[in-house]
């Protein structure tokens, strides 16, 4: 059966569609990526009045900068810790709602709640979850003895900003891997039940591998997340302190930028972020062409 094709008979009506779209990727990120590149390579002084090319000096800077180092291995730890809570705990939800709740759609429901609040809100909530003066949390946690107060505390500063992260992305992992696990072929964990492999060797034999495409995706978009999604909770909560501990580079982009007024600087932290996005998105394409190849 052939498909059918839509002919339109204006021949421009096609491109007239798609202006309002391109209108908005051009304003909004060509021609600020635009801008920011070549911010990168000038030298600005504060309050506008005068530009200086200075070709790499702003990068160079940036990399024996202490700070933007200890910056950037934040980040890391930060992204690796957001990644991994959320996508174990949403993985652990999918399962348990794939085998006990599968028709429960309110179930479902409430887990998705969380993915449509603003990251801004969510950072408010989790402030006022975990204030050393009027939280419940850390009311809770005096009572297990343990002292809770991140403002002071860059260590349990990173931990609060990492759980916050964490709890708003779960939802969207918990709909991939869903729809993951119910393409699972039901035949071949019925055949290895048969052969006599409990529910726990089943999963990671057959399922967990099976649910490798779905992973690789969810891993790739979860460092994107967390590097560049996250700048609202962080503002919400720590604004990158105590002591610069949750300093993450995309809130010191904003730091150094509008609050510095160091525009050079922060503009090379941008372009840095964004070959960042660049080559994980490339290797993310890199891995689905190989997908659909095979």
């Amino acid at each position: 059966m052939q498909a059918k094709r839509t002919t339109f008979p204006n021949k421009f009506l096609p491109y007239w569609l798609l202006v309002p779209q391109l209108a908005v990727t051009l304003i909004f990120f060509i021609w600020p990526a635009v801008q920011a590149l070549k911010s990168s390579f000038e030298r600005e002084d504060p309050f506008g009045f005068k530009t200086t090319f200075v070709w790499f000096e702003n990068y160079r800077r940036l990399l024996i900068d202490p700070m933007y180092v200890g910056s950037l291995g934040k980040t890391a730890v930060f992204a690796f810790s957001v990644t991994a809570l959320s996508m174990s705990l949403s993985l652990i939800l999918a399962v348990a709602v794939n085998r006990v709740l599968r028709s429960n759609r309110a179930y479902t429901t409430l887990l998705v709640w969380p993915y449509a609040v603003a990251p801004v809100v969510v950072g408010i909530l989790w402030w006022f979850m975990f204030n050393p003066t009027i939280g419940i949390a850390p009311y809770l946690l005096r009572g297990m003895g343990i002292d809770w107060n991140h403002r002071v505390d860059g260590n349990q500063a990173m931990i609060f900003v990492v759980m916050a992260a964490s709890w708003k992305q779960i939802s969207y992992n918990f709909l991939f891997f869903v729809a993951g696990l119910q393409s699972v072929p039901q035949s071949q964990i019925e055949a290895a039940a048969i052969d006599g492999a409990g529910p726990f060797k089943r999963f990671w034999t057959i399922v967990f591998p099976l649910l490798a495409p779905t992973t690789f995706f969810l891993l790739i978009v979860n460092i994107n997340y967390a590097m560049f999604d996250t700048f609202g909770i962080i503002d919400a909560t720590t604004q990158g302190g105590p002591a610069q501990a949750t300093n993450i580079l995309v809130y010191k982009v904003y730091t150094d930028g509008f609050l510095g007024l160091n525009i050079g600087s922060s503009s090379a932290q941008s372009v840095i972020l964004m070959i960042i996005v660049i080559a994980l998105t490339a290797i993310q394409f890199r891995y689905v062409e190989r997908r659909i190849q095979y």
